[in-house]
Formats: structure tokens, C-alpha cells, sequence
């Protein structure tokens, strides 16, 4: 899989080239400061007074990073696809890795934090699957009809208050192994070079 970055978040990033080295690190240290403990304004102007850009500079590039290794932890992207999702940046191959070290020095950390961070979407709690078979009917007497019913459970929150909600799908399997080979045919898809290409030029 590879990240879709708008025209906004590489104009935020479009700043990292421009700094030293050890400042890009910098800015990762400030941003896992900023998801463990939210944003601060007066960090933002320390960091712009030592560089001695706006404040709006260093806030943009900040939160862009921010985004990056959000994203990236959140789809848990290998290095192959992180370096393919940042190819599109333009960047060097040196800066290409420094980011690359902080996705994956971070990308754990960054996981366990977004566990913890209430969610309005609807997340897996449980599944639960029945297989019925009809033998005969009054019209046919030998016959078999397979259904797989599943009940999956959906969760609000993620404390002991959350609200569940289920959803019944009903599917023979035939149909059901059709969508299992579509859905791993996409996924093989998506991995190739041809589709990488489509999506670096996607915007």
C-alpha cells in the first residue's frame, strides 16, 4: 500500500530539504512530543527563532511530518512502500532514509498512542459464523444448499461504556470465495510496479 499525500501536506514538507539534517530529527522529536502531549505554540516559536523562519514555517512542517508517520503507523506500511510513498516528495536519498529511521524507530509507539485515542468510526469486536445446509425441500427431496450466516460485531470507544452494534451477512460460498479471490487479487495488484506508478501520480 502506498500514501496518497494532497498538494498541501507536500507543501508542508516541502520545507525538510532546506534544513540541516539534524534538525529533520529535531522536528521528529517535537512531533512525538506534540502526539503524546498535544501542540504547543511555544515550541513552535523556539524552533523558528533558532531558524530564523516564520512560525507558520515550522508549524506546517511539523504537522506534515505529522501526518507522514501518522499515516504510515496507522496502515503499517513496510520500509518498501514508505520509500515508495515519500519517492513522490522529491527529496534525496539521505533525507529518504532519515525519515524512514524515524517511521520505524517511532512507528510502534505512534500504534499504541492511536489505540488509545477515541474513535467515532466502528471497529472489529467480534465474528460470529453459522453454516447451514438444506438437505430436501417439498419440491426436492435430495438437495444441498449450503449459507454461511456471520453476525460481526461492531464497537464505539474503548472503554468498558463503549456502544456494539451487528451486522448480519448472509452468502453461499461460492460467492463468498469469489469475494476472497477478487479482494487478494487486488491487494496482489496494488504491489506491483504498475500499480505503484498509478498511485505516486495519483493527487
Amino acid at each position: 500500500m502506498l500514501l496518497v499525500l494532497s498538494e498541501e501536506h507536500k507543501e508542508h514538507l516541502a520545507f525538510l530539504p532546506k534544513v540541516d539534517t539534524k534538525v529533520v530529527g529535531e522536528f521528529g522529536r517535537i512531533t512525538m512530543e506534540f502526539l503524546r502531549r498535544g501542540t504547543s505554540p511555544k515550541i513552535y516559536e523556539g524552533a523558528a527563532k533558532k531558524l530564523c523562519v516564520p512560525v507558520e514555517i515550522v508549524q506546517h512542517g511539523v504537522e506534515g511530518l505529522m501526518f507522514l508517520m501518522l499515516e504510515s503507523s496507522k496502515h503499517m506500511l513496510s520500509e518498501v512502500d514508505f520509500l515508495d510513498s515519500v519517492l513522490v516528495l522529491g527529496f534525496d536519498e539521505e533525507l529518504n532514509q532519515i525519515l524512514l529511521q524515524l517511521y520505524l524507530q517511532h512507528h510502534n509507539q505512534i500504534r499504541s498512542i492511536l489505540s488509545h485515542l477515541p474513535s467515532s468510526l466502528p471497529a472489529y469486536h467480534n465474528l460470529e459464523w453459522r453454516l447451514d445446509i438444506q438437505l430436501a425441500s417439498r419440491l426436492c427431496r435430495q438437495q444441498v444448499i449450503p449459507m454461511l450466516t456471520m453476525r460481526l460485531l461492531l464497537t464505539r470507544g474503548c472503554d468498558s461504556h463503549s456502544d456494539y452494534s451487528s451486522r448480519v451477512l448472509q452468502a453461499d460460498p461460492s460467492t463468498l470465495l469469489y469475494l476472497i479471490s477478487t479482494l487478494e487479487a487486488a491487494l496482489a495488484a496494488i504491489k506491483t510496479s504498475h500499480g505503484r506508478r498509478i498511485l505516486r501520480n495519483i493527487k
